[in-house]
């Protein structure tokens, strides 16, 4: 089982496709037997007509003169461009999104005008306007910066940074300028016989990190709590038994909430319900799938409608194997590209509602427009209907593998439940009573174990050495559907975690949502460094990727480190083969922005490395 999911309701459905021998991640990961090593270590390059290249004894360079550093400093930047560009191109949705609701061409409404009204004063936008003017200038302001030339400094990082980190970035030369223009910087440094020097290449990854956060991760979020309500706690149910093959299902699948919130609102039309019951279904549900299915589950309660999150990317093919969803709806990241051959084998329909998506066989593409998306709402419904008319064959129904999760932790929802203020969170962490705090964002990955296995284990170790953990991303899902963020689960808990547990009615793992929301957790480290009076490096807080595996984790860990933290990440990134980059991002960094690299594949020790930063940093601020 550890080979294939923490999960027993995944390796249910694994047997399932496996029988059918229908091709799938767990197989195909198998299949794949040993990497090779030269890509394992960063060490090949495959940019020019004069590779690939492999740095190899005898061959210190490749053709162009590159040496082992700036190659794998150099595929890493790669990778860090595609993370930025990714959130980059959800900021501009989400823009253009408040844009047409503002003025009245969605089926959405400003949820949280506060927030839009606060948001908008920190842009320095004028507030004595109406709503619709105020979240106008507030798009318009979130495409300037997102467009805002790499020579100037990007305004959100000075408006939203901890001033001694801007000092800092300013003083290295890495405070940049908006996403876009960082990103055809970065790429273009990447091309052969441009920039052939790690620390140079380094910094440039520096700037992007920073420029992504500001410049679209946190002002991406406000806007969606803006449009959508700010998440507040609240109990969901997870995992593959929400599908309930008796209705007409719908999966809302991606990272971007705008079709799946339109889904909602449209299936609780009693219309859409009535016909979905003269198709013989009892009722038609809209279920979550990885980070559409969070971005929905914070802010949506679920009903006899919105059911809840299936779990992460590793989820969504034994999700289709059920032969219980009708339409999988795919916006922008995250769809497997073999799930063609699932539609007639399991009875679904694959659309793509995003110009990037594109699953070869898939049967429809409706390109997601703000304006339009109360009618592709709908168009979506017909389609499951119709697909529900046409269901045949065995249904798997995994009922009883379903788990209750208490989700919703926003920054405001934290400040909430500390009684407005940050004192008693401040008050318990200098107490000891909670050592420290570790954000993990993770995506899940096979590379050294079964979905989810490793965040599992790294968040129990955390918790019952009362360190609290907030989790985002698709690691956040392996946490739900392990049920780590229920009421229960403090008793997993350390006894002091687990006295504040029972004090303020919350799990020992918060649920912040999506890997989007690496900007609201850097917000609420902010609002700690600021009422401590210190540096964000100071504190007693880390991060931790147990199971990164993609562009947008890259990223992230960047900024991490472009903000002071200690940063363990697991599996091995390719750069064993760079020495020189290996002890800047494992030592050197620490000198110079505070944060580190700690790369550890078992868990155990990984929290030992955690928890000795944590102590460190509690006896140097004396507490």
């Amino acid at each position: 089982m550890e080979s294939i999911s923490a999960h027993k309701s995944v390796v249910e459905l694994h047997n399932v496709l496996h029988k059918d021998n229908v091709t799938n991640s767990f197989d195909r990961a198998e299949n794949q037997g040993k990497r090779c090593s030269f890509c394992e270590q960063g060490l090949s390059c495959q940019l020019c007509s004069n590779g690939p290249c492999r740095i190899k004894p005898g061959a210190e360079r490749g053709v162009c003169g590159i040496d082992a550093d700036a190659m794998a400093m150099r595929n890493m930047l790669f990778l860090n461009t595609m993370g930025t560009t990714a959130y980059t191109f959800h900021a501009k949705e989400v823009a253009n999104t408040l844009k047409a609701t503002a003025l009245g061409k969605t089926p959405f409404q400003i949820m949280d005008e506060a927030k839009l009204r606060s948001f908008a004063g920190k842009l320095g936008i004028k507030t004595g306007g109406s709503t619709k003017e105020i979240a106008i200038a507030v798009a318009d302001a979130m495409i300037a910066g997102i467009n805002s030339d790499s020579g100037a400094e990007l305004s959100n990082v000075l408006l939203f940074a901890p001033k001694t980190r801007i000092e800092l970035w300013r003083k290295l030369g890495v405070l940049p300028g908006g996403p876009l223009h960082e990103v055809m910087d970065a790429t273009t440094s990447s091309m052969t016989n441009i920039d052939g020097d790690y620390v140079s290449l380094a910094k440039k990854a520096l700037r992007l990190g920073i420029s992504c956060i500001y410049g679209s991760q946190i002002p991406l979020e406000i806007v969606q709590d803006v449009l959508f309500g700010t998440p507040q706690p609240h109990a969901v149910n997870v995992d593959l038994g929400i599908i309930d093959p008796a209705y007409v299902n719908i999966a809302a699948n991606g990272h971007e909430p705008f079709i799946g919130a339109a889904l909602i609102k449209a299936a609780h039309e009693p219309r859409n319900q009535e016909n979905a019951k003269k198709a013989g279904a009892k009722g038609l549900h809209i279920i979550g799938s990885i980070e559409t299915g969070q971005e929905l589950i914070q802010r949506f309660k679920t009903d006899d409608v919105f059911v809840g999150l299936t779990g992460n990317w590793l989820s969504i093919e034994p999700a289709l194997a059920t032969g219980g969803i009708d339409v999988f709806a795919m916006d922008m990241n995250c769809s497997p590209p073999a799930m063609g051959g699932y539609q007639d084998k399991y009875n679904t329909t694959l659309v793509s509602v995003s110009k990037l998506v594109n699953v070869p066989g898939m049967k429809d593409q409706i390109v997601y427009k703000p304006e339009e998306a109360a009618a592709q709402a709908q168009k979506l419904i017909d389609i499951a209907i119709e697909n529900f008319k046409k269901r045949k064959g065995k249904v798997t129904n995994p009922s009883s593998r379903k788990q209750n999760a208490v989700i919703g932790f926003s920054a405001e929802a934290c400040l909430g439940a500390l009684g407005g203020t940050l004192d008693p969170l401040l008050d318990v962490i200098k107490k000891g009573t909670i050592k420290g705090v570790v954000a993990l964002v993770s995506c899940t990955t096979l590379r050294d174990g079964g979905q989810d296995i490793n965040t599992l284990k790294m968040a129990r170790e955390l918790i019952k050495r009362d360190i609290l953990v907030i989790s985002a991303g698709c690691g956040n899902a392996a946490l739900q559907v392990g049920g780590l963020t229920t009421l229960e689960a403090k008793q997993e808990a350390g006894p002091g975690l687990r006295a504040v547990c029972e004090l303020l009615k919350i799990p020992p793992v918060l649920s912040f949502g999506t890997c989007t929301d690496t900007g609201r957790i850097i917000s609420l480290v902010t609002a700690v460094a600021d009422a401590l009076g210190v540096d964000p490096s100071a504190l007693p807080v880390a991060v931790t990727a147990p199971e990164y595996m993609e562009q947008k984790a890259t990223i992230d860990a960047i900024f991490a480190l472009a903000f002071g933290l200690y940063t363990h990440v697991a599996p091995l990134p390719p750069v064993g083969g760079a020495p020189r980059l290996v002890k800047l991002l494992t030592e050197d960094l620490e000198g110079i922005t505070g944060g580190k690299i700690a790369v550890e594949t078992d868990m155990v020790d990984a929290a030992n490395g955690i928890e000795a930063h944590i102590n460190k940093k509690r006896k140097a601020l004396g507490i």
